[in-house]
């Protein structure tokens, strides 16, 4: 399985959204140099306020493109970095990798750690985009598609044009939960 970077984010403060850069440099077991959510330890405030000791399994945030063409056909613009992702992609099944896939990125190399739990912030950016986010399939089980996270094993330079190539884990298929 593989596909491509197509756009790369980092933000220094809390922020919703992202702005994109020419590159980014993944450091191994802490994330995204210079980002607000880089670390050993959870950053995210709602994480942090509950145990600031847990270890952060949410280092790198993937989202796919292909959720951008999913919105437009509902109304809504969003864009790369807009959801606060660090990496975009395309022509990969994020949310179909088991836990523990490797995503092997240029020199790089992030382990998959689970699914972002999205939050009410998505509807303070655009109204109404939370619902296309999270929902509910035929048997009732809460959908989330905002995207994937991360810890970063190997670090280096992403940027936009670089392959990913996924590596299954070995033993039973693990699907991802939010994180």
């Amino acid at each position: 399985m593989s596909g491509i970077v197509t756009a790369v984010s980092s933000s220094g403060e809390y922020t919703f959204t992202k702005p994109n850069r020419e590159s980014i440099t993944l450091l191994a077991g802490l994330g995204v140099e210079g980002d607000v959510h880089a670390g050993e330890t959870v950053k995210h405030r709602s994480r942090v306020a509950q145990d600031p000791t847990q270890p952060n399994l949410r280092q790198v945030h993937l989202i796919h493109e292909e959720l951008f063409a999913e919105f437009r056909a509902e109304g809504f613009e969003v864009v790369p970095g807009d959801l606060g992702e660090n990496i975009t992609t395309s022509g990969i099944d994020l949310l179909g990798l088991p836990v523990g896939t490797l995503l092997r990125i240029s020199d790089t190399v992030l382990e998959v750690t689970g699914l972002r739990n999205p939050c009410l912030q998505i509807d303070n950016f655009q109204d109404g985009l939370l619902k296309q986010v999270v929902g509910r399939d035929e048997a009732g089980n809460i959908v989330r598609k905002a995207g994937i996270m991360s810890i970063v094993k190997e670090g280096g330079a992403v940027r936009p044009g670089d392959t990913i190539k996924a590596e299954l884990p070995s033993g039973p298929h693990r699907p991802l939960e939010r994180v």
